[in-house]
């Protein structure tokens, strides 16, 4: 009771406690959550209408992307400018993806499982899945055999580490184009629906017959708008305006900036070359006389030997000539072309060898290695090779075709332990080969013809910039760059120095790089997040530095007055033109309403425009003029048309000859010929529209 009285007597204090307690308890969990949302915002790549996209799902998808690159190219490393274009192609199809998935969703469009396994593995596979030469024969041919056998590995339980990336690259191939097929199938859904609700009729077809009942030659003389000089026409400032009021929803714009900047190429300097000839010059003997050539030239040259066996189509131009006329131990050289110091060695010739080889194997484990006498000894008496490498090779990828492996070319990153005995055994024969991992049983089912070849070490040394001639065009851009603070200065001290500015203008959030320079999306950040007028420290573009002042900003929006005010004020001047050539052309007309007098009067030839009708895309040499063709087409014979305003000059033209087409008016193939092509661009323009309704926030910005 005391203890209830105290802390009744203290009742008062109590409650502000407990109150800031709960205030504190409220303010952190608000924090926390703002906490959560916070760093949620700044993972969010992009938004797409109502859907956020997290930068960990478009890194998957870029990731996925990268790996399907690097198997179909045989590449194993992307340069940044690869990338960024393939993270362009993964934005591009992931903004469609959504669109289109948001849009199917709304008419109930799916693509079922069973749909879907019959377009990858079924009878009826997608045509993107049967152009992979990951699932081609030795013919370049799809196989479906193949392609089984790469789905059923996908199921193969990993017997080490590597079997197990391997297979996890797999999955990652195959789940790509499992997605893209899928996307392909309800895009094709989505565009039949389209095209099936936007069907031209037949008033569609009998306009369109209508428009190309007649062809028609056409005589013609044209009176082109620069005959008047611009400076005869007075355009004000308040046309100018009106009329960019008029036309303003056509000059819509995407952010966008501009910037002047200069480039720093990093070349080799003189001392660079001088270093790179007596680094050949101090080797030469050696390499013509070592008899440890291996150890010689893969210590110094930018040309690995691993006594790789060369044809005649293999060596290198500046090389062929010696290489094949020279006994072993001729020595090329120090030769210097193309910025690069040369020596050769013959160390073999008279070499007779295939440039391919066929194997198939029976991979054994270690706990299986001991039948490995067995069945070589069985396969030796007649036993049947594909039947055993089902049986008990532990590869199950090729296991289950028969032990095959396919074609392999020397010097394209296979064990040399394989290779090298692989390409001197006959046809039919069999080798093994033992390691850490187990035994692999092989056996050569083929070769290709063989070439003449020679084994040839190439001592080699391109002239490069050093770190110390980097280090100086490092400076001279860091100097240049030193006190200057607007464009103003930018501009004056390049003058002074000599150098070319260099301007790239609207560049886009998206913009992948500034003009051909390397590894430049780093400027685009750069000048997205600085004021106009801010100028830039160095970049470091690989082989190029750069320098750059932000000289225009514009935001999401309309096109200026002032950007529009050039070409609208060209537009009036034409426009004012063809009034005054138009009033000209009308007098004329009137007194003299023949085209040859009309001619006379402006001085000019009579051209002739033949096989004219309304569905026609050129008028005769005058090229793209829509208003004289329409004009053209609805006339009568031989009679002289009003003066017609055209893009290139005012026209005036007379009818020669109409022709009627003999074809008898057929409303179900004029129709089939509409929506054929309409076909091409429907689809396409309905995603546009899509798009360009869609409210869609890029952020991209903030992480490439």
């Amino acid at each position: 009771m005391a203890l209830l009285g105290k802390i009744r007597s203290k009742g008062v204090l109590l409650i502000v406690v407990i109150g800031l307690a709960l205030f504190l308890f409220i303010v952190n969990d608000a924090l926390t959550q703002g906490s959560s949302y916070f760093n949620k915002s700044r993972e969010t790549v992009a938004k797409i209408d109502d859907e956020d996209i997290n930068i960990k799902d478009y890194s998957v998808l870029i990731d996925q992307m990268t790996e399907v690159y690097k198997i179909e190219t045989g590449q194993s490393e992307l340069n940044e400018e690869t990338m960024s274009q393939l993270r362009t192609s993964v934005w591009e199809s992931l903004v469609n993806e959504k669109l289109l998935f948001a849009q199917s969703k709304k008419l109930g469009l799916v693509v079922s499982a069973e749909e879907l396994s019959d377009r990858l593995i079924g009878k009826n596979i997608h045509s993107l899945i049967q152009q992979r030469r990951t699932f081609a024969d030795e013919n370049g041919q799809f196989s479906r055999n193949n392609l089984l056998q790469f789905y059923n590995s996908l199921q193969t339980p990993a017997e080490n580490e590597e079997m197990r990336q391997q297979i996890e690259k797999a999955k990652i191939y195959w789940l790509f184009w499992e997605r893209t097929i899928k996307v392909s199938l309800l895009q094709e859904k989505y565009n039949q629906l389209i095209s099936k609700s936007v069907t031209a009729n037949s008033l569609d077809a009998k306009i369109n017959f209508d428009a190309g009942k007649n062809i028609v030659d056409a005589a013609y003389v044209v009176q082109p708008y620069y005959t008047i000089p611009d400076s005869l026409v007075k355009v004000s400032e308040n046309e100018i305006k009106n009329l960019y009021n008029k036309k303003k929803e056509q000059f819509k714009q995407e952010a966008n900036r501009s910037i002047s900047y200069l480039t720093f190429n990093i070349k080799p300097s003189t001392e660079d070359f001088k270093e790179a000839e007596a680094w050949i010059n101090r080797l030469s003997e050696e390499f013509k006389t070592t008899d440890d050539v291996s150890g010689l030239v893969n210590s110094n040259s930018d040309v690995m030997y691993n006594g790789h066996n060369f044809s005649e189509k293999g060596v290198p131009v500046l090389l062929k000539d010696f290489a094949f006329g020279n006994p072993a131990g001729s020595v090329l050289g120090p030769l210097f072309a193309n910025d690069t110091y040369t020596m050769a060695r013959v160390m073999q010739t008279g070499i007779l060898q295939s440039d391919s080889v066929k194997l198939r194997h029976i991979f054994l484990t270690k706990n299986d290695e001991t039948k490995a006498d067995s069945i070589v000894g069985a396969i030796k008496g007649g036993a049947d090779f594909a039947m055993l490498a089902k049986k008990y090779s532990a590869v199950k990828q090729t296991a289950v075709n028969g032990g095959e492996i396919g074609w392999i070319q020397e010097g394209t990153g296979i064990d040399k332990e394989i290779t090298t005995p692989a390409f001197s055994k006959a046809v039919n024969e069999i080798f093994t080969i033992k390691n850490a991992q187990g035994v692999q049983i092989m056996q050569v089912t083929e070769k290709t013809a063989a070439r003449r070849k020679v084994k040839l070490a190439i001592l080699e040394r391109k002239v490069v910039a050093t770190s110390k001639t980097v280090s100086q065009f490092y400076n001279d851009a860091k100097q240049f760059v030193t006190g200057v603070t607007n464009f103003e200065k930018f501009e004056n001290k390049a003058k002074e120095k000599g150098y070319i500015v260099r301007q790239a203008n609207e560049l886009l959030v998206t913009s992948d790089k500034i003009s051909d320079i390397p590894q430049s999306r780093q400027i685009v950040r750069w000048v997205f997040e600085k004021e106009k007028g801010s100028v830039s420290d160095v970049f470091d573009c690989g082989n190029i530095f750069v320098v750059a002042v932000n000289t225009e900003v514009n935001e999401k929006g309309f096109t200026s007055l002032e950007k529009m005010s050039a070409q609208l004020k060209n537009e009036l001047i034409r426009d004012k033109k063809a009034e005054t050539i138009i009033k000209n052309l009308t007098t004329i007309i009137s007194k003299t309403p023949a085209l040859e007098k009309i001619a006379a009067a402006l001085n000019t030839d009579i051209k002739d425009a033949p096989g004219v009708n309304f569905n026609t895309y050129q008028f005769g040499e005058a090229g793209m003029e829509p208003a004289v063709i329409g004009k053209v087409s609805s006339m009568s014979l031989n009679k002289i048309s009003a003066p017609i305003k055209g893009n290139a000059g005012v026209y005036v033209v007379l009818i020669k000859n109409i022709a009627p087409n003999p074809a008898p008016f057929d409303a179900k193939s004029q129709i089939m010929q509409l929506n054929s092509r309409m076909s091409y661009s429907l689809a396409y323009s309905v995603l546009q529209n899509i798009k360009d309704k869609a409210d869609i926030t890029d952020n991209r910005l903030n992480f490439y």
